[in-house]
């Protein structure tokens, strides 16, 4: 057995947390660059907490899932505010622009040194701005990763820059913060959560740590995603869910993810598709192909008995087959209106481009297995 695990230097989880933020930000400077979503008003409580605690504060949003343009933006601002700190506050789009913004603020030369796949994925050498991550949604877990996704519209994909140095210092997560997000939101991100709790647990990088943390976050978010998404004022269906999408990216830094990761990127980037709602309308097809892979070519693979141990944390019937799972996580899809690939524009003839840019993603290399061209087309085809 051996494993790493690192995540942020601090977690602060709870009702009311945001009320520290001052305190935790004077201890890292005071000048900090907030970087909030397309509706940065929604921010002023914040901005109203640091000022008290006289950190000079410069907003800078994005309008949607951050791009390479927006990072290089973001760094233009850090340096002309004189940064030296990070606060991220949104959903994920937010807290991923924060980190890269803070990672290539103190880091010399082009943005694509350092990004995957189509840069040239250079390490960082310098450590990043200190980074307070917000979440204001209940879903990627970004507050405790240590990478971030850019879209290169260019290219076509999305793509991470990605460091140990990237990881948060402090991850404040407050579960009022989620109570306002409406039930589409919180049905896409919620199920980006339960994605990001499968995928590790099935992992060929598992490990018995993030087995601990994806059992706990699935039985949260078993009992409380549906709660959360027709019942938005469910506080402790709320507290779940922040919970849970916590654990998915704790799980998700140490163990990885899998297909359904490995397809959002490219599609996310083809399509200027959102990140949650293709990982749910993926996530069913891609167990069911990877269940019957392993049960074909690897049967003594220890992602079988995750398969098998599932659906009991996912449905609580004891009884319950992986079978019974997939078709839980496809009524899912239904009850939340999760739209098809197609809804986007994807077209059967597309499948090839795409089955050929997730191969080389990154989270594609911790699928339980290797799935062939033929299996990876007929997720994309069935989630179609």
């Amino acid at each position: 057995m051996r494993f790493e695990f690192a995540t942020a230097q601090r977690i602060l989880f709870g009702e009311g947390v945001l009320q520290e933020v001052g305190a935790l930000a004077s201890s890292f400077g005071s000048r900090a660059l907030m970087v909030t979503g397309s509706h940065p008003e929604r921010a002023r409580p914040l901005l109203d907490l640091l000022e008290a605690a006289s950190i000079k504060t410069i907003v800078f949003s994005i309008a949607g899932e951050p791009t390479v343009a927006d990072a290089i933006a973001g760094v233009e601002a850090a340096h002309n505010a004189n940064a030296d700190l990070v606060v991220g506050f949104g959903g994920g789009s937010a807290i991923d622009a924060a980190k890269a913004i803070a990672a290539l603020t103190a880091n010399p030369g082009d943005v694509f040194d350092y990004l995957e796949v189509i840069g040239k994925a250079q390490p960082l050498d310098n450590p990043s701005l200190p980074v307070i991550a917000i979440p204001t949604t209940a879903g990627t877990g970004s507050e405790v990763t240590r990478n971030a996704v850019l879209a290169s519209p260019q290219h076509g994909v999305k793509v991470s820059v990605r460091s140990p140095s990237m990881l948060p210092r402090v991850a404040l997560v407050d579960p009022e913060l989620t109570y306002s997000a409406p039930p589409a939101v919180t049905a896409s991100t919620g199920m980006d959560a339960l994605t990001q709790l499968i995928e590790p647990f099935v992992s060929n990088r598992a490990n018995p740590l993030t087995d601990a943390i994806c059992r706990e976050g699935l039985r949260h978010a078993a009992r409380s995603l549906a709660v959360a998404v027709h019942h938005g004022d469910n506080k402790p269906a709320r507290r779940d869910m922040a919970f849970a999408s916590l654990c998915g990216g704790l799980a998700l830094a140490n163990a990885g993810l899998g297909a359904v990761h490995g397809f959002a990127g490219p599609f996310g980037g083809m399509y200027h598709a959102p990140h949650g709602a293709v990982c749910a309308a993926l996530l069913p097809e891609a167990c069911a192909v990877n269940l019957r892979a392993l049960r074909q070519r690897a049967p003594e693979s220890p992602a079988l008995a995750r398969f098998a141990e599932l659906p009991m944390l996912l449905t609580g019937n004891p009884d319950a087959t992986p079978e019974d799972m997939i078709a839980w996580l496809r009524s899912l899809v239904v009850e939340f209106g999760i739209p098809s690939l197609g809804r986007y524009g994807f077209q059967r003839d597309d499948a090839s481009a795409i089955v050929a840019k997730a191969r080389v993603a990154s989270s594609m290399k911790a699928n339980p297995i290797v799935l062939t061209d033929d299996e990876l087309t007929e997720i994309l085809l069935a989630a179609a």
